[in-house]
């Protein structure tokens, strides 16, 4: 029995291995269950059932091989198109549409140019993170190559570099109240999870209520967290996740007044705090303005009050500002919009690096800091902490402090504001409008008055027409109908403002004329 179990255990191995040895110096693995040459206890394989006659593995498709292209040479736009139509995949939709993409080869300031030299106004700074435009500033591109020479990486568990220590103080010294302490994930998804981890670790609660209209990330809790149509993606596999109604409702109103919605809204949420039991609520997640929902700036008084329940009830507030912070609403930090208002966790992201570099943060106020330093947080990412990216982004922040980027925001803010009134005013297709800073968004309707189309429902033909039409206006922008973003780099000039919103009239133009 002990031979046929052996005969079998190295018939599958060779089958696995297709009878090529290992070799290790002088001394060669066989892959047998009696382990390497030499050293049987070393390599030996698992002896499973003697009697389970084990498969053979399904045959290995061959590889396609170099192709007759060589990887260095240059390529031309029909090989760039062939690679894009045979090995690309897009993310959130279908990949069908990805050779509709124009390929960009160059960024100057606020513009982007493709293959064929045509020029287009970066009208939502891609997925509103390009704020400083697309001319990287000399000291970033010095700080990344000296990070680059000297310590390229370590892990943050193994050991500290100094940009690590100096990034946090900085950003301890600019953060408002007593937010201390920070840590660098790569992205806003994995920096709302870090958030949702440490509320609950601190409170010792599950439960986290976020708004229906809201966007958090990606990843499993965090698109959990999500009130979008995004979170039938995952909802089936995450807990916890209890949502509320934004003061900005679709179907009803809370009211005439900001005064009354944000106080009706107020109430609806404490009773739900309530209802849910304040005990078992960890945090209340909000987006401080909800950006990919259509930039919903809340009434006055609402986020003041968010800020006292949370504090009635010993609840964790967490202000996610992946989108909204680095000067993006006129304020360094969205939050400083609403006096008093300060987050006992807050996230970023995007305008942290001007997407120059992969990184975010969490950063928390001083009690919750005080409590991780005794208990494990929890959380942890290779690339957390990444030395370069925290070079990149230590630059980052003091160029957009130095060169005042928030107050040029706040500064065109009027502008946006009366070009969109112009849009509203002008274009049967544009219901609405709105902005805070350079964070601006319209709503676009149909002959009836309603939305021209319901998020993540198929595209009417008219819809597609006007994507085309924002193309041959020279627009790249952020476009999921019904809501079209106007979030330009934050280096905009006025002139360069005013011509993205004559490029976007002339395009709404078209879309006039195809609902008449």
């Amino acid at each position: 029995m002990a031979a046929r179990s052996s005969q079998i255990a190295q018939s599958v191995c060779r089958r696995t291995l297709a009878g090529k040895p290992r070799h290790f110096g002088n001394y060669t693995n066989v892959s047998s269950t009696g382990g390497a040459s030499g050293f049987p206890r070393v390599n030996a394989r698992y002896l499973g059932d003697p009697h389970l006659e084990l498969a053979a593995p399904p045959p290995v498709p061959d590889a396609p091989g170099a192709s007759d292209k060589h990887w260095d040479e240059e390529w031309s736009s029909s090989d760039l198109a062939s690679a894009v139509d045979a090995n690309v995949m897009l993310t959130w939709g279908a990949s069908k549409p990805r050779n509709d993409l124009r390929q960009i080869v160059r960024g100057e300031g606020v513009y982007l140019y493709d293959q064929d030299g045509n020029q287009f106004l970066d009208w939502t700074s891609q997925a509103i993170c390009c704020n400083f435009g697309h001319d990287v500033p000399e000291a970033v591109i010095e700080a990344v190559n000296k990070q680059l020479k000297t310590v390229p990486y370590i892990y943050g568990g193994l050991g500290m570099v100094p940009i690590r220590a100096r990034l946090s103080k900085l950003l301890a010294d600019i953060s408002p109240g007593d937010i201390t302490g920070f840590l660098f994930p790569t992205g806003g998804t994995e920096a709302n999870e870090a958030a949702i981890r440490m509320a609950r670790r601190y409170t010792g609660r599950h439960k986290i209520l976020t708004q229906y209209r809201s966007y958090h990330g990606g990843t499993a809790n965090s698109l959990g967290a999500t009130g979008d149509f995004r979170r039938g993606f995952t909802e089936m596999g995450v807990t916890g996740f209890v949502k509320i109604f934004n003061p900005q409702p679709l179907g009803f109103s809370w009211g005439n007044t900001d005064e009354e919605a944000g106080r009706l809204a107020l109430q609806a949420l404490e009773e739900q705090i309530l209802v849910e039991g304040p005990a078992t609520i960890a945090a209340i997640m909000l987006e401080t303005v909800v950006g990919a929902g259509g930039v919903l700036v809340p009434p006055e008084g609402y986020m003041q009050g968010v800020r006292s329940l949370c504090d009635k009830y010993k609840i964790v507030l967490i202000l996610d500002e992946v989108m909204a912070g680095f000067g993006r609403t006129g304020e360094l930090f969205a939050f400083q919009n609403f006096e008093g208002v300060v987050p006992d966790i807050i996230t970023s992201a995007k305008g942290l690096t001007g997407a120059f570099m992969p990184m975010s943060l969490v950063g928390c106020r001083e009690h919750i800091r005080q409590h991780f330093v005794d208990n494990p947080l929890g959380w942890g990412a290779t690339y957390h902490a990444h030395p370069v990216a925290m070079a990149c982004a230590y630059e980052c922040v003091k160029h957009i402090v130095s060169t005042k980027m928030p107050e040029n925001a706040k500064s065109l803010e009027p502008v946006m504001m009366e070009e969109i009134q112009k849009l509203v005013e002008k274009h049967e297709s544009v219901k609405q409008g709105r902005c805070i800073g350079l964070f601006g968004c319209i709503d676009l309707q149909g002959k009836d008055g309603r939305s021209i189309q319901q998020l993540a429902a198929p595209s009417p033909p008219c819809v597609n027409n006007f994507r085309q039409a924002l193309r041959d206006n020279g627009l790249i922008a952020l476009f999921r109908p019904p809501l079209l973003h106007c979030c330009p780099p934050l280096v905009i000039t006025e002139e360069q403002l005013r011509e993205g919103f004559q490029r976007l009239s002339s395009a709404l133009t078209t879309l006039d004329a195809e609902l008449e």
